[in-house]
């Protein structure tokens, strides 16, 4: 039997999936949550860096994401400064860091199906 259907749920932080793979989509899914952390696998970032390198999020759509993956402890968020303007950087957490091979094996195959079956154009 497969590692990902073992038990009839998983639960994690007070929530139950159905299998892993549920988990993982909730935790890293979604339209902008892996683009993100494919932002921030390198070097932490600004909001303001991630909003110039993610021109199509919104704003609320972005701080949003942000605040769920790091109440999902993927991304930590540090304040600098206790009178504005404040600093605020985004970076991976270790637990985030365990993401980057995903991350890694998505940009390869998106690259790969860019390549076979689409263009790449520039904005």
């Amino acid at each position: 039997m497969k590692t990902e259907c073992i038990g009839d749920y998983v639960k994690l932080n007070g929530k139950v999936y159905p299998c892993t793979v549920s988990l993982t989509m909730d935790l890293v899914g979604g339209k902008w949550k892996a683009v993100i952390l494919y932002h921030l696998k390198d070097e932490a970032k600004r909001y303001n860096e991630l909003r110039r390198e993610m021109p199509s999020v919104t704003e609320m759509t972005l701080s949003l994401q942000l605040k769920q993956l790091e109440k999902d402890e993927l991304v930590s968020r540090k304040v600098y400064g206790k009178k504005p303007p404040i600093k605020v950087i985004y970076s991976l957490t270790d637990f985030g860091k365990t993401f980057i091979p995903v991350l890694e094996a998505i940009t390869a195959w998106g690259n790969q199906v860019a390549r076979e079956r689409g263009e790449l154009q520039r904005a």
